[in-house]
């Protein structure tokens, strides 16, 4: 089973950072946020990663084309590049990961669209590339396999900064990215699992957003079901945000680490 990472937004709101890297390579502690991301699904044996690329995607390309040799203590004789040796194993080895240009300017709908080809089976996972959180990703999935719907999106409570979720017995009934007002208690985090027919809501039109239009149609549809998260979940929307993230990993309380 494939884990889509989108990959290609612009970051705005994180200016002071995505001036001049991809918000997914903003670092916690030494690794990029999408490293922590992929080490999520890695630890419950989801390792197939396919990545949407847009704004800055090269440095997303050149970080894991150079991997090996980056992290690994390296022996290589100058004049002789292909006696590079690496000496020691990391715990990413078995990783796969498809790197796909989906455009600069592409919405996210059209994203997903674009890389429809690499998913080979019913079912796939996805998330977003600035989002870490401590979801039993067994008990995510058998939850989506539980209602038969064509998507689960992940809930959790953190407050009223985000869009709100109206839900009656798990199902979706309404979504709404950003509302004026409102108590909110359960907004979207990301951390999907997707049937494939989601892809016959979306088009390559670059306008194609995901949230805006798809999801909306889908709970409009009853087939948009939500995965009630009660652990934590940190995202990375502003420098604050980025502080506080760094400030856990640092003093060794990254709940999110669950590897």
């Amino acid at each position: 089973m494939q884990t889509v990472i989108l990959c290609g937004g612009l970051g705005t709101r994180l200016r002071e950072e995505t001036e001049f890297r991809p918000k997914p390579m903003v670092p916690i502690g030494t690794h990029p946020i999408l490293w922590h991301i992929m080490k999520i699904y890695a630890q419950y044996n989801h390792k197939e990663f396919v990545l949407p690329l847009g704004y800055k995607g090269e440095m997303i390309k050149d970080y894991f084309v150079n991997y090996e040799w980056m992290t690994n203590d390296i022996t290589l004789k100058l004049g002789a590049p292909e006696t590079l040796r690496c000496h020691n194993c990391n715990d990413e080895a078995d990783w796969t990961v498809t790197l796909a240009n989906t455009g600069a300017n592409s919405q996210k709908g059209s994203r997903i669209k674009q890389i429809e080809k690499y998913i080979t089976g019913d079912t796939f996972m996805m998330t977003y590339g600035d989002g870490v959180a401590n979801v039993n990703l067994d008990a995510l999935l058998d939850f989506h396999h539980s209602h038969g719907k064509i998507a689960t999106l992940t809930g959790v409570s953190p407050g009223n900064q985000f869009g709100e979720l109206q839900i009656k017995d798990s199902q979706v009934t309404s979504f709404r990215e950003k509302p004026e007002a409102g108590q909110n208690n359960f907004v979207n985090s990301g951390f999907f699992v997707l049937n494939i027919k989601i892809f016959d809501y979306l088009t390559f039109d670059e306008n194609c957003d995901f949230e805006y239009g798809p999801l909306e149609n889908l709970a409009r549809q009853g087939e948009l079901m939500v995965y009630k998260h009660e652990g934590f979940w940190g995202w990375m929307d502003t420098i604050r945000d980025t502080e506080r993230l760094n400030a856990m990993w640092n003093s060794g309380k990254a709940a999110w680490k669950t590897w």
